[in-house]
């Protein structure tokens, strides 16, 4: 991968799924910013147009396309019209996504099963649309999973299972891809919680209002590591320092994870403040904010700023990982 080639931002075309709110409109304004050209892709046409034209206000150029991820056809056609409006793709962008936050075994299976229509073959449906046009003249292929793509949470179960089965996918597609010699590059972006509408937009199933899991980041970092990945091939990006940590106790030991799971569940349930009832999963709902306004994102990570560079994120990793292990052997104080 690191012998591909790819474009600055301010020569490319930047395709984005769920570019009407949150992570997705924030690497829009970012994108356009930059000078590329954005082609939006979300269900919701008006604000669709509504960003578009912003971002042309201001100079930018930007295109859109209303259509459903889950949806092949409309994904394809998508992308086509992409084509006709900037000649070509450079980038395509898979961030399209929804959630619920339900005990697995109380989630309607509907729900369950629209989750991983959006989530899933979101991102399958993305990456055989723009797969044809990306191996034509080299491209990168960014897919926006989470950190609970390598870890398990409580309540936000289906969620968690959907974020594992995309990474599988992307994971795979890119072995094949490099077997193949294909040029494109494949990134998996791994962010932390985020400060976006996701939890107001979710299907809520607690008493309370749904909360983001804590810590939470802004989501201009995930939009400066996606642009990374446009112009960098780089395999995982994991936005958060402190997601990263989850990441590496969750695989180091899990069972402690098990264990303290239940303290996670009622920091997910706002009980102060009452349940949203409408949510995005079959229909758009409210889109065109990038932030919940609920809960204040970090705007910068250490652990994110030196994970866009191989060298120190293996370096940070190492020193993370030995931190673990020292942690874990050391006896308890009343054997010291």
């Amino acid at each position: 991968m690191t012998r591909l080639h790819l474009k600055p931002i301010e020569q490319q075309v930047i395709v984005i799924t769920g570019a009407s709110s949150g992570i997705g409109l924030a690497t829009a304004h970012r994108a356009a910013l930059a000078g590329a050209c954005v082609f939006l892709i979300a269900r919701n046409e008006e604000a669709l147009a509504a960003i578009a034209q912003e971002i042309q206000s201001r100079g930018g150029m930007a295109g859109h396309a209303a259509a459903d991820v889950g949806d092949p056809d409309a994904v394809a056609a998508a992308a086509d019209a992409a084509i006709a409006r900037f000649g070509r793709i450079d980038t395509w962008v898979n961030n399209a996504g929804v959630a619920i936050y339900a005990p697995l075994v109380e989630t309607p299976f509907d729900e369950h099963e629209r989750l991983f229509r959006t989530n899933y073959f979101g991102v399958v449906n993305g990456a055989l649309a723009a797969l044809p046009h990306l191996q034509k003249q080299g491209g990168a292929l960014i897919t926006i999973g989470s950190i609970v793509s390598d870890l398990q949470t409580p309540i936000m179960g289906a969620y968690a299972a959907s974020k594992h089965a995309a990474k599988g996918f992307i994971d795979s597609l890119r072995a094949e891809l490099t077997a193949a010699d294909a040029p494109v590059s494949v990134t998996l972006i791994k962010p932390s919680g985020i400060d976006t509408p996701i939890a107001q937009h979710a299907a809520n199933h607690l008493p309370g209002e749904a909360m983001i899991p804590p810590p939470v980041y802004d989501p201009e970092l995930v939009a400066e590591a996606v642009l990374h990945a446009a112009i960098h091939p780089q395999r995982e990006i994991t936005v958060g320092g402190i997601g990263r940590a989850g990441e590496l106790i969750g695989q180091h030991v899990p069972g402690l994870v098990d264990r303290l799971s239940g303290l996670i569940t009622p920091v997910l349930d706002d009980q102060d403040q009452p349940r949203t009832e409408s949510n995005n999963l079959f229909e758009p709902t409210r889109d065109g904010e990038i932030r919940s306004g609920r809960q204040a994102g970090r705007r910068f990570s250490v652990y994110g700023s030196a994970g866009r560079h191989p060298v120190a994120i293996a370096a940070l990793g190492g020193l993370a990982t030995l931190g673990l292990y020292l942690t874990l052997r050391r006896p308890p104080a009343d054997q010291a």
